[in-house]
């Protein structure tokens, strides 16, 4: 059974009558959310019962918990539904700060920044990989480490997934995140969207660019594959990179962001009977024979939709190597 409750952070805490819940995860860049449906003004509610914008938010399916978060929208019509959504703690990275770092990993730069804005951290993975610099100025806070996190993925093929896990921040390798059951033909899946795009992140054409105070100049690096340019056209990837590198550091830099990014985005969406285990970040293993699919995926989203009884998912999944 699915439970919603509010606490209004002052000493009273309620069940909400739902009608209507969708929880949403993306593995990258966006705090999750909780959209939840009720119907307001009938006899339970007691002349105590209100909702602000604030409000701590908790869902638990089968007393497991699901989500934390806040109140951040209330709407309501004419009509006795109530629109209430709510963000979890990441929300609280949507601001703009200046930072400036030297010789940090994007893990203990996501400790700096918790820390300053006072969110609650819980297990934050070591992400190895050491940034030598990184200066922001008036950057959005996810944006910052979401960078940090791109200069791991490119050194070290390592994905780290940052998200909320009931209240606390949580750093995560997603090769360690792996669920123990299948997805496919037997397995809750109803329907599915095979797609294969260039249109999104994939560069045939990787140019950086160093300004070189000796010179007044900037230097140009450019890398470039004629093959996939004749089949694609030219799809060009810029980037200004720290001066202090030097040129064996950008070659080596600019021959892995090839690597990474010349090739076609492969996607791939599935509906099915919901399973509250999956969330974005995590790595399923789908079979689907008609399709020749045998293989993990990476969750890049995840809605869950409980309307009633009935509880369904949709996935939106990326290919990985294990």
């Amino acid at each position: 059974m699915l439970t919603v409750e509010i606490d209004n952070k002052d000493g009273f805490l309620w069940e909400l009558p739902i009608s209507n819940v969708q929880y949403n995860t993306t593995r990258y860049g966006k705090p999750s959310s909780c959209v939840i449906t009720m119907l307001q003004g009938g006899w339970y509610e007691a002349k105590e019962f209100k909702i602000n914008n604030g409000d701590i938010v908790r869902v638990q399916l089968d007393g497991a918990p699901v989500f934390y978060g806040f109140i951040f929208s209330i709407d309501r019509g004419r009509s006795e539904d109530v629109k209430i959504t709510a963000y979890d703690q990441m929300r609280y990275l949507m601001f703009n700060e200046t930072y400036v770092f030297k010789n940090v990993t994007a893990s203990e730069i996501i400790q700096t920044i918790a820390a300053d804005f006072k969110l609650e951290t819980g297990s934050i993975a070591d992400s190895g990989y050491v940034i030598s610099s990184m200066v922001e100025d008036g950057v959005k806070l996810m944006d910052i480490v979401c960078k940090a996190l791109d200069k791991t993925v490119i050194a070290t093929k390592k994905i780290f997934v940052l998200y909320d896990d009931f209240g606390t921040l949580r750093l995560r390798d997603a090769d360690d995140w792996h669920m123990d059951f299948i997805l496919g033909d037997v397995s809750l899946v109803y329907d599915y969207v095979l797609t294969r795009s260039i249109d999104s992140d994939t560069y045939n054409r990787i140019k950086f660019v160093r300004d070189n105070k000796e010179t007044n100049k900037r230097d140009v690096y450019i890398l470039e594959d004629p093959n996939t340019i004749a089949k694609w056209g030219r799809l060009q990837h810029f980037q200004k990179v720290d001066e202090k590198m030097n040129p064996a550091q950008i070659n080596e830099l600019i021959e892995l962001t090839m690597k990474a990014k010349n090739q076609e985005t492969k996607t791939f969406s599935l509906q099915a009977i919901g399973d509250i285990r999956i969330r974005a970040g995590c790595r399923v293993f789908v079979y689907i024979q008609d399709e020749g699919i045998n293989q993990y995926y990476q969750v890049e989203e995840c809605s869950h939709n409980f309307d009633g009884s009935e509880h369904t998912m949709k996935l939106d999944l990326k290919v990985v190597d294990r």
